[in-house]
C-alpha cells in the first residue's frame, strides 16, 4: 500500500498529475487545491496517497497534506460519496471550510463542489455532524471552532469557555465542547443552557 511519495512534479492537468518518483512516473488524481499548491515542472514535492480499487482498476489519489487526506477517507463514509465525489468536494472547499460546513450545518457550502446538489450536501452534512472534529489536525481545529463559535454568540462563548476553564479542562476540549453546545441549543440560547450542555458532551466523552 502507497502512504506517501516524494517526487518531482512531470506533467500537470486538470485533475491529475504525473509524479516522477526516481524515473517511474505514478497517476495521481489530485483535486484543484493540491494542484494549485504544486511547484513548477522538475519541482520536488510530498504527496500523501490513498489507493482505491474498484472493478478491478487501480486508482491513486494524492494530497498535499495529511489533513485533507484525512477529509478525503472521512468524506467517502458517507453513503453515495466515493472517490471522484470526495476529490470534487475537497477541490472547492479547505478542510477549514469543510469543517465550517459541516459544523455549522450549512449544507449550502457543500453545493459549491461540482455533482453536489442539495439532496447529497444534506447527507453529507447530517452523516457527518459526529466527525466534524476529526476534519482538522489539532491546532487549526481550535482555530475555527473558536470562529463558529464566535459567529455564533461571541459573548456566551467566551464566558462559557472560561467557566470550563475555571473547571479544569484543557482550552480546545472546552472549546470544542461550548461550540457543540451553542450549535444544538441554537440562536438565542443563554449561558444558563450552553453550560450544562457542554458539562454533559464532556461527560460522555463526545469532546476529543
Amino acid at each position: 500500500m502507497i502512504a506517501k511519495l516524494t517526487g518531482l512534479v512531470d506533467t500537470v492537468n486538470e485533475t491529475t498529475l504525473i509524479l516522477d518518483v526516481n524515473g517511474v512516473g505514478y497517476l495521481l488524481s489530485c483535486g484543484r487545491q493540491t494542484l494549485s499548491n504544486l511547484p513548477p515542472k522538475g519541482g520536488k514535492t510530498v504527496l500523501y496517497v490513498e489507493t482505491l480499487m474498484k472493478a478491478e482498476q487501480l486508482t491513486l489519489y494524492g494530497f498535499g497534506s495529511n489533513q485533507e487526506k484525512g477529509c478525503f477517507n472521512t468524506l467517502m463514509t458517507v453513503q453515495g460519496v466515493g472517490g471522484r465525489m470526495a476529490l470534487a468536494v475537497l477541490s472547492a472547499l479547505t478542510p477549514d471550510k469543510l469543517f465550517q460546513a459541516i459544523s455549522t450545518q450549512e449544507p449550502t457550502l457543500l453545493t459549491q463542489a461540482d455533482g453536489v446538489g442539495p439532496k447529497l450536501a444534506n447527507r453529507i452534512v447530517r452523516e457527518l455532524k459526529d466527525k466534524a472534529g476529526g476534519l482538522l489536525s489539532s491546532d487549526n481545529l481550535v482555530t475555527s471552532i473558536e470562529h463558529t463559535a464566535h459567529q455564533t454568540n461571541a459573548a456566551h462563548s467566551s464566558e462559557a469557555v472560561s467557566a470550563l476553564l475555571n473547571l479544569g479542562y484543557r482550552r480546545a476540549e472546552a472549546i470544542e465542547a461550548v461550540a457543540k453546545a451553542q450549535m444544538d441549543a441554537g440562536e438565542g440560547a443563554t449561558l444558563n443552557t450552553i453550560i450544562p450542555l457542554a458539562l454533559k458532551k464532556l461527560a460522555q466523552g463526545g469532546v476529543k
